[in-house]
């Protein structure tokens, strides 16, 4: 088990003393090499769970543990050791190279001048050869193509080299195609590199042919972990989806949606 959630509820401090909880009571682990889908309606709390477990925002109460340590009490250069994160957001950065921006993955392991060891190339080539971007490494990331930048943030987290990567929505702007690429490459990473991976998502059926554990947020609150054909069975995924004009039809053979 390389992440726990004990406990956790998640949310707001409106102020000193006013909270707004939005989920309750998450229970969960992240084992080595797996890739693990957050989905859920809009509202439901995805982006506040991807920060919440990112360190970037602290829980209302329960934890978080890298290991055996809170992860709030970890200093963030040393989080970043053992943690990336891609976040949804596009990033100014335009006028750097693709190298240039993968070598920023470097950044907790350099000293104060920023100066690149041979180890820490060594970390660049790997994460740039891992994802597929020989062949853009002198280009401008201006440059690029959504699906082809989104390719190079992946690389710059993998450049870190660390046990959990998280991704908040990182197919969102992309078509169908570079959907599916995207998500079969972090599949590939997590299995060849034992990198656990986490990704927020709203690509449902992308999610269950490539997840092998399923987090799911419903918009009542509601947390519920498993693996895609064990919640389609119990009805988890009919109840996510609950309306006069949405039906999910849990009869059908998860194997047929199978890409890979």
């Amino acid at each position: 088990m390389i992440l726990s959630v004990q406990n956790l509820t998640i949310g707001y401090k409106i102020s000193s003393r006013v909270q707004k909880p939005i989920v309750e009571r998450i229970y969960s682990t992240m084992v080595e090499g797996e890739l693990i889908c957050l989905i859920g309606p809009n509202g439901a709390g995805k982006s506040t769970l991807i920060r919440t477990l990112a360190g970037m925002q602290a829980p209302l109460s329960g934890a978080v543990f890298l290991g055996e340590v809170n992860l709030h009490k970890i200093s963030a250069k040393e989080l970043a050791k053992q943690l990336s994160v891609v976040l949804t957001d596009h990033i100014g950065v335009g006028n750097l190279t693709v190298y240039e921006l993968v070598a920023l993955g470097r950044h907790p392991f350099t000293d104060w001048t920023g100066r690149l060891t041979e180890a820490d190339r060594v970390s660049i080539w790997w994460a740039i050869e891992a994802t597929g971007l020989e062949n853009f490494v002198p280009r401008f990331v201006s440059e690029l193509s959504d699906g082809e930048r989104q390719r190079v943030m992946i690389a710059r987290a993998l450049a870190q080299e660390p046990n959990i990567m998280i991704l908040d929505e990182p197919t969102a702007f992309l078509d169908l195609s570079r959907r599916v690429e995207i998500m079969g490459l972090l599949r590939n990473l997590s299995h060849r590199t034992k990198c656990s991976i986490l990704v927020s998502t709203h690509d449902f059926d992308v999610a269950l042919r490539t997840a092998d554990k399923i987090w799911l947020l419903s918009s009542k609150g509601g947390f519920t972990t498993g693996i895609p054909e064990q919640l389609a069975l119990d009805g988890a995924f009919e109840s996510m989806f609950e309306s006069d004009d949405i039906k999910f039809d849990n009869t059908r053979s998860l194997s047929d949606l199978s890409l890979f």
